[in-house]
């Protein structure tokens, strides 16, 4: 096992090859320790020079809708009437706090991503 610092994108090319070599070794060989570690280091690089921003939180509801196979209807008793639904998702108006709270029990999304301020559609 020659693990080393992932210190550039050619360290990081490196590393994803070897990871897709050793990727499906048998646990508790050293190749599948090796898949261990690199797969940590390879994060922690991808983490710092690729971040993943969240999405805001209109979008964070889209894609949750969209993963439960909802409807804007299907979240009136949460947000509001039909009208109510539409405005929030189309930007038309902000979301409360009870909205908030209300969505992050039907959706199962953290209240944090939810309370990011995000612009309103003109």
């Amino acid at each position: 096992m020659d693990i080393k610092p992932i210190k550039s994108d050619s360290d990081y090319q490196i590393a994803l090859t070897r990871f897709e070599v050793i990727f499906d070794s048998v646990t508790g060989t050293p190749e599948s320790d090796e898949a261990d570690i690199l797969a940590l280091i390879i994060d922690d690089y991808e983490n710092k020079h690729y971040p993943i921003e969240a999405p805001d939180p209109i979008e964070a509801i889209k894609i949750r809708m969209e993963e439960m196979q909802l409807r804007q209807v299907d979240l009136v008793n949460e947000i509001g009437g039909k009208s109510r639904v539409s405005e929030i998702l189309n930007r038309k108006r902000k979301l409360t706090v009870e909205m908030i709270r209300n969505l992050t029990t039907k959706l199962n999304l953290s209240a944090g991503l939810l309370i990011h301020d995000y612009k309103l559609s003109r």
